[in-house]
């Protein structure tokens, strides 16, 4: 096997490790978040995830030459995850104010998503073939998209930012 494939795999391993954690996560949000709505986002991100794992599963796949990435992805979902356990006593941790779990649930997916986000900036740059850099810019992109929405719900759940795609701001200091 060669650095290419070695690299390709590592990129989909690291994938594979960080949406199964994603999908995780966001599934513990949908279920203790109080909003209708912030359960809806949440949900609508685990299932983006399990797209995101087929996707990375197949690379891996291809790049092993056959070997079943859903062995792998069993692997991971079977190992307690301390991340996942600390992440919930956050949430339940964030006071009894309506709402403030729901918030920091937000937090902490964003978070998440800067963590990956940075990860696979980091993996583009040292990588070493162009398929493995083009690859994990499209993780990141995907990532980011991620970052974006959960942003757009943290600012409308906050009272902070835009409303209705209009801001409330701007930026020449006009108002």
């Amino acid at each position: 096997m060669g650095d290419l494939n070695k690299e390709i795999i590592e990129i989909a391993r690291e994938a594979i490790r960080l949406e199964i954690k994603g999908r995780n996560f966001f599934r513990l949000a949908a279920e203790v978040t109080q909003s209708d709505l912030g359960k809806k986002m949440f949900e609508k991100l685990a299932n983006d995830e399990i797209e995101h794992l087929k996707v990375f599963g197949e690379m891996f796949t291809e790049a092993t030459g056959g070997v079943e990435w859903k062995q792998f992805v069993r692997g991971e979902e079977k190992e307690t995850s301390a991340i996942i356990e600390g992440l919930k006593e956050r949430m339940s941790g964030a006071g009894k104010e309506k709402g403030a779990g729901d918030l920091e649930a937000i937090r902490i997916g964003m978070e998440l998503e800067r963590k990956a986000i940075d990860f696979f900036s980091g993996l583009a740059s040292a990588s070493i073939s162009s398929e493995a850099k083009e690859i994990a810019e499209k993780i990141r992109e995907q990532e980011e998209g991620h970052y974006d929405l959960l942003q757009a719900q943290y600012d409308s759940v906050h009272n902070s930012g835009f409303w209705f795609d209009v801001a409330e701001f701007r930026l020449d200091g006009e108002y």
